[in-house]
């Protein structure tokens, strides 16, 4: 796979939970930080994920914003 994203981690599908529309999947990176994404059940299908399974967080960011109270 090839695609202009430098930001690409590896990591291992730990849980899919899926609602009406979209799933959170929740990726386990080597060191133990896990990362979650929200895709639509769709996705979840076509890229034939499912938990154990290795897959990509693919960060595409021109803004990261953080906030606090």
């Amino acid at each position: 796979m090839k695609i202009s994203a430098r930001n690409q981690l590896k990591g291992k599908v730990t849980k899919i939970t899926h609602g009406p529309v979209n799933a959170e999947v929740i990726l386990t990176l080597d060191g133990g930080q896990q990362i979650a994404a929200v895709i639509t059940n769709q996705s979840v299908n076509s890229l034939g994920l499912a938990e154990g399974g290795v897959a990509y967080a693919i960060v595409k960011a021109s803004t990261i914003m953080i906030g606090v109270d």
